[in-house]
């Protein structure tokens, strides 16, 4: 019933919600002065008929001064500080013009103290009446809608400029701020609590906030994952909203509340670009992406755009990926200023690639078109050799053919010590380009290798969340499974100030800070989401976290380097890599194999060249397993001669 009554108040249009306040006034400001002579000369002796007439002249004296100040056009349920004043503003001027009506008519008998009294009073039922609504409809909205209770952690002006634009929506009501500032709990902010973040605890039990919303969009991330640490063991679904300038440009909006992401929980910062690096092999220049469609080429594509080059050719072979990636780019700021060029086709495509080249005069290639995803490339292993392999050797014999002057390869960190198929063939693409700058010409070549960009195509944390939003379970490959992590445009950023400090045939390696165990990633997600996770230590858990096994070809820990001969570079993030290169002469007799293998379809005999090219390519990770259970030692050198001696494997 009472549900009913509050749906058709807040479905009232507003011309009858003001006249229904006009007409509480009307009859607000009569009972107010007749309470002020109650006051004065008592029930008895007070003679109502005598006055009758005052009755009708206030409410015709004060509601034009109420209209004319705006009382009428606030928001009862939303009634703040500057709504209050207009109400004494409202009161003060129809109790000076009633007293000077009263002395302008000489009435007898007028108590002057009444119009003391009538000005108390008034504030009082004009005021009070409309906080009583307001609180009589923030009680029904608590308790008779559907809204989500919720706390705003952060009482900044973040904070309060996401309560305003929530209020207005139907979906999340907000009982109470948190802040970690302990001198403002207690205080109101927009009508709304401040509580410290101690106090938090006994909010989710007493007022039932299921979620927390983060609005501090100006701390740096460990002050981020500490309070995100925090809030893991309570039972909220923690959210975070978009930056309030964003939200106030009209960029994003509250539907666009994002989940917590794996990148609030690194507890890192990324380390601003240097401007002299990015522009360097960018800023008016012609540039080449291959594999443009990608998840890391295009969000290269989208830095590039920012350097402002001459001309970006986008290379790629999926249709419909290159019509969005070619749209986006279309839409973004400056981009009118730049020649942008789809171009649909296979990197294999060598004769097409140098025309290319050498028509829209290509300084700078990125390269990174590849086949990524590992069990797919290890059941598909001509196609992955194809593409990884004679594809990144075809883009870089296309580059000196065109005399590009720079040439920059996309690797990963499944290249060192392979044990997959992919990551092999990410070596072999390496150490071909390595072996291409000890030719003579005028391309630099370099090749930048990192661990995994959050937000890529199978990237895991949309997959978890997929997971936990259907009920579970999360499946994790194995609990002692760990990577390495890094933003998409962190990683983009890094790979075009790498390819300015090339020297032909560098392999640079992106600092991407610790590794992070997916079980505990899993995890954190589980109980930051609002739910709690099922094992032996607690059965009742509402999502469990199911362990499947490694699958063909996965590592237990990725590594970004073979051995550690590293050295610095002028960025603090960017390290140049020492390692063993393979003469060209070998690189030519490894690659003839695998075409003759790949032509007669000969999986096995490619495996036996890969094998047998790749430093460090062991391809069974049951095998690599077997010797991490039995041995304890960390040192590589240690660990391949146990790899030596197991059976099978000399």
């Amino acid at each position: 019933m009472l549900g009913a009554i509050h749906n058709q108040l807040f479905q009232m249009h507003r011309r009858y919600k003001r006249l229904v306040m006009v007409a509480a006034d009307t009859i607000m400001i009569p009972l107010a002065l007749l309470s002020a002579f109650a006051m004065r000369l008592g029930i008895e002796e007070f003679e109502p008929e005598r006055f009758i007439w005052w009755f009708l002249v206030a409410p015709v004296v004060a509601i034009p001064a109420f209209i004319r100040l705006g009382l009428y056009r606030a928001v009862v349920r939303y009634m703040g500080p500057q709504a209050a004043f207009a109400v004494l503003k409202g009161v003060t001027f129809a109790t000076i013009s009633l007293m000077i009506l009263v002395l302008m008519f000489r009435v007898p008998g007028f108590p002057r103290s009444v119009f003391i009294n009538f000005w108390l009073i008034s504030v009082l039922y004009v005021g009070g009446s409309r906080f009583f609504i307001r609180a009589y409809f923030h009680w029904l909205t608590r308790s008779y809608t559907d809204r989500s209770i919720i706390a705003i952690y952060g009482a900044g002006g973040a904070g309060l400029q996401l309560a305003s634009a929530i209020k207005d929506g139907g979906e999340y009501l907000p009982v109470a701020f948190i802040d970690d500032n302990n001198a403002l709990s207690g205080s109101i902010l927009g009508g709304i609590q401040i509580y410290s973040s101690s106090q938090l605890e006994g909010l989710v039990k007493d007022q039932g906030v299921t979620q927390v919303f983060l609005a501090m969009p100006s701390i740096s991330a460990s002050e981020r994952q500490a309070i995100l640490n925090r809030l893991e063991d309570l039972p909220v679904y923690v959210r975070s909203v978009p930056s309030m300038p964003d939200l106030l440009s009209g960029k994003l909006n509250l539907e666009e509340v994002r989940d917590i992401e794996i990148e609030d929980l690194l507890g890192r910062d990324a380390v601003p670009p240097f401007d002299t690096l990015l522009s360097k092999c960018i800023q008016g220049k012609s540039v080449m992406v291959t594999g443009a469609a990608g998840s890391i080429g295009s969000e290269l594509c989208r830095q590039i755009i920012k350097v402002r080059p001459k001309c970006l050719v986008l290379f790629d072979i999926s249709e419909f990926g290159l019509y969005n990636i070619n749209s986006q780019l279309s839409l973004m700021e400056g981009s009118e200023e730049i020649e942008i060029v789809p171009l649909l086709s296979s990197i294999r495509h060598k004769p097409l690639l140098v025309k290319v080249l050498r028509y829209y005069k290509v300084d700078v290639i990125y390269h990174a078109a590849a086949y990524k995803h590992v069990p797919l490339v290890e059941h598909n292993i001509i196609a992955g050799v194809r593409n990884n392999v004679f594809g990144t050797l075809s883009v870089a014999k296309a580059a000196i053919e065109a005399k590009v002057k720079d040439f920059v390869m996309i690797s990963t960190d499944k290249a060192v010590r392979p044990t997959n198929v992919m990551g092999a063939t990410k070596r072999l693409a390496e150490l071909m380009i390595q072996g291409l700058a000890l030719e003579p010409g005028a391309t630099t070549f370099c090749a930048v290798r990192f661990g995994n960009v959050l937000g890529s195509s199978g990237s895991v944390v949309p997959l978890f969340r997929r997971q936990i939003e259907s009920g579970g379970p999360v499946t994790v490959t194995h609990p002692e499974v760990s990577r390495y992590f890094m933003t998409i445009p962190e990683a983009a950023q890094l790979v075009i100030q790498a390819g300015a400090l090339a020297r032909s045939g560098d392999i640079f390696v992106l600092d991407m800070g610790e590794r992070l165990k997916i079980v505990d990633l899993a995890g954190k997600m589980i109980r930051l989401m609002g739910f709690e996770v099922k094992d032996e230590d607690n059965p009742l858990g509402s999502i469990e976290i199911k362990f499947t096994g490694l699958r063909p070809g996965e590592k237990l820990r990725e590594e970004l380097m073979i051995g550690d001969n590293l050295s610095g570079t002028e960025h603090s993030k960017i390290l140049r890599a020492r390692e063993m290169r393979l003469e060209w002469d070998e690189i030519e007799q490894i690659s003839e194999e695998l075409y003759r293998a790949c032509d007669n379809f000969d999986n096995e005999k490619i495996r036996a060249i890969l094998l047998h090219s790749i430093v460090g390519y062991r391809p069974d990770h049951e095998f690599v397993d077997a010797i991490l259970n039995e041995s304890t030692t960390t040192d590589i050198a240690e660990f391949d001669t146990n790899i030596a001696k197991f059976p099978g494997r000399q």
